[in-house]
């Protein structure tokens, strides 16, 4: 019984809260967080307007999430020509988000979620201590039509954004 429990436990950590990620249909959370160039990003500014490719991860200049933030910016223009706006964020910090963009020549927004604020209101998962790796698709009206949940994978992200966004026109 003790190592059912243990085995239990060790499954909840693993996994994450996913009952309380925000899912499709649902519309997307108000929120204003910096970018990498210390300005504000009001999340209420873009909605209407365009599309938008939210990405959450884990850290700047990791392995994984070097990756994933590339891919996105090697298919920037495939998010750009359907009208997406991309926005990456994690709980680095301004300067980590500036020197990382800057390093990278990434083309998008970089938010910092120093107090993981806003990853709490998506209900982005953790995966032992390691922060949830989701994309979401939110569409003009501000309403969540995908979300992609993949820690290991963080080029897949991409294709299943672009997929997702084909999808919505």
């Amino acid at each position: 019984m003790k190592k059912l429990s243990i085995l239990i436990f060790l499954f909840m950590i693993s996994f994450g809260n996913t009952a309380a990620q925000l899912k499709a249909g649902e519309k997307v959370p108000s929120f204003q967080l910096q970018d990498q160039d210390g300005n504000t990003f009001d999340i209420n500014s873009v909605l209407g307007k365009q599309p938008l490719v939210i990405y959450f991860y884990p850290k700047d200049e990791t392995g994984g999430c070097t990756k994933e933030a590339c891919s996105f910016r090697d298919a920037y223009e495939d998010f750009t020509s359907r009208g997406a706006k991309v926005i990456g964020i994690s709980g680095d910090d301004v300067a980590s988000h500036k020197s990382f963009a800057t390093h990278h020549r990434l083309p998008f927004t970089l938010l910092a979620d120093t107090g993981n604020k806003v990853r709490k209101l998506f209900g982005v998962p953790k995966t032992l201590f390691i922060p949830g790796r989701v994309t979401y698709i939110v569409d003009k009206q501000g309403i969540v039509t995908y979300v992609f949940n993949n820690l290991s994978d963080g080029p897949r992200h991409v294709k299943e954004a672009l997929a997702a966004l084909e999808k919505m026109n």
